[in-house]
């Protein structure tokens, strides 16, 4: 690359990026690289530094979230009732809803969700919303937590996303992404975006990616459904209904591990080994170049080009927080109404005992306690990946609670958001395939993570 070529580089910097006497480049670097170093280490305490404060131990986010609501009081059911209220309209300004009768049929799902957000902040829950275990739970444990900590825990992913540490990973584990799951090392960002910010995010990425050719079907189709899980934020509202966050670190990576395993198998056998491994139609394909050079070398050179193109702190925060309120308004919404659906379903029917009993020989193969309870809670997570946390909320058994709790962020097909992102995308992937694809990953993941548990708990 010459002067003149690097001059037009995003990540130059004309003070760095001189040849010597000698003709030898040197690489441009950024200025302020202390941001790499200072940024990413605050955004990993924030989501990975357990802190003991007025008692209560947990992590920074989990802390900033109780200072904001201290610091709203009563002000706080409004704000969220404001989201949801958001997420309600949108779809119908923005004319979504059209997309598909899924889309509709999920629209119209929020305004039921709205009914019960306004109902509930006004303190009245009529008919079986008055269940303890039903209205105050979706509300209180739900919709007010997870209402509050996506926006606030956006905040800080900022300093996850923008200033280099994605690219320096990704880069790292390239080398690994096409043999273990038959995907391009530029996959590892996609993985990485799902776990520190969204599954939304990350849903958009394989979608513009597949349609530019660099993603084929295949690929897209194993990114979306195997490493669009939900996010860190979310995954502390699970650890916390199921009383695990003094695991918290434990509980985050093994998650991930067992995640990406099941995602190594199911790369492997129907129906994703189905899928056509070609490029969006009309569009020709572009593969990844094969890497060069020393990796970790190449790792730090990726991540200085992303640091010279991050914004400053606070459009970095703000652009994050707006994400963030976006995603709690989808989300709350769809918890209000499909989560009370399936809690109404799991309380008053016997549809998930039924569902239930096709895991049951499956939890019992792995000696999880009460196998029943444990088939009946991985089933209701087709509806909503929160539910099978509230159905073992309390149980006496920590391995029977973090089997679950890694269950919900595995099985990572749901009907009440990530369905009907992936629907809205050009993603090859048909609503059979997902109903399957959750099945083989409940199963796979049971008795993958039940054994780790028994080890480690």
């Amino acid at each position: 690359m010459t002067t003149s070529d690097a001059a037009h580089d995003p990540g130059f910097d004309g003070a760095a990026a001189r040849r010597n006497t000698t003709g030898i480049e040197i690489r441009p670097m950024p200025g302020n690289r202390w941001r790499f170093f200072v940024y990413s280490a605050i955004g990993l305490a924030m989501f990975f530094g357990t802190v003991e404060i007025g008692g209560e131990s947990t992590i920074l986010v989990d802390h900033a979230l109780t200072f904001v609501m201290w610091m709203l009081g009563p002000a706080v059911p409004w704000v969220v009732v404001c989201l949801v209220l958001l997420g309600t309209v949108r779809p119908f300004v923005t004319g979504s809803w059209r997309q598909s009768a899924l889309r509709t049929v999920f629209a119209l799902l929020n305004i039921v969700g709205l009914v019960v957000a306004v109902c509930a902040a006004a303190g009245f829950y009529p008919g079986p919303l008055g269940n303890p275990d039903i209205g105050p739970f979706l509300w209180e444990k739900l919709g007010i937590p997870v209402g509050m900590l996506v926006p606030v825990g956006a905040v800080f992913l900022a300093l996850l996303i923008n200033y280099g540490l994605m690219e320096f990973i990704g880069v790292l584990v390239q080398p690994i992404m096409r043999p273990v799951w038959k995907v391009p090392g530029r996959a590892a960002v996609d993985a990485v975006a799902s776990f520190v910010g969204s599954y939304s995010l990350a849903l958009l990425i394989t979608d513009r990616v597949y349609r530019e050719g660099r993603y084929t079907g295949k690929e897209a189709a194993i990114i979306a459904t195997g490493f669009s899980t939900v996010s860190a934020t979310f995954m502390v509202i699970v650890a916390s209904t199921l009383d695990l966050m003094h695991h918290w670190t434990l509980y985050f990576f093994l998650t991930l591990a067992v995640t990406f395993a099941v995602t190594a198998i199911t790369v492997r056998i129907p129906p994703l080994s189905r899928v056509p491994d070609v490029p969006y139609e009309g569009v020709e394909h572009s593969p990844e170049p094969a890497s060069r050079g020393h990796r970790l070398r190449q790792a730090w050179d990726e991540a200085m080009r992303a640091l010279a193109n991050a914004p400053g702190i606070g459009r970095g925060s703000w652009a994050t927080f707006k994400d963030g309120v976006l995603m709690a308004s989808a989300i709350v919404p769809s918890i209000l109404s499909v989560g009370l659906i399936g809690l109404l379903l799991a309380t008053y029917t016997p549809v998930f005992d039924v569902i239930g009993w096709l895991f049951v020989p499956v939890a019992y193969l792995v000696q999880l306690p009460d196998p029943a309870l444990a088939g009946k809670a991985v089933s209701v997570g087709i509806a909503e990946m929160f539910l099978p946390a509230t159905v073992v909320a309390g149980h006496e058994s920590e391995v029977l609670r973090f089997t679950v709790g890694v269950t919900a962020v595995s099985q990572i097909v749901f009907f009440s958001a990530l369905v009907p992102s992936i629907l809205a995308t050009r993603i090859p992937v048909s609503v059979v395939h997902m109903v399957v694809l959750w099945f083989i990953r409940v199963v796979l993941t049971i008795l993958i993570a039940a054994p780790l548990a028994h080890l480690l708990l």
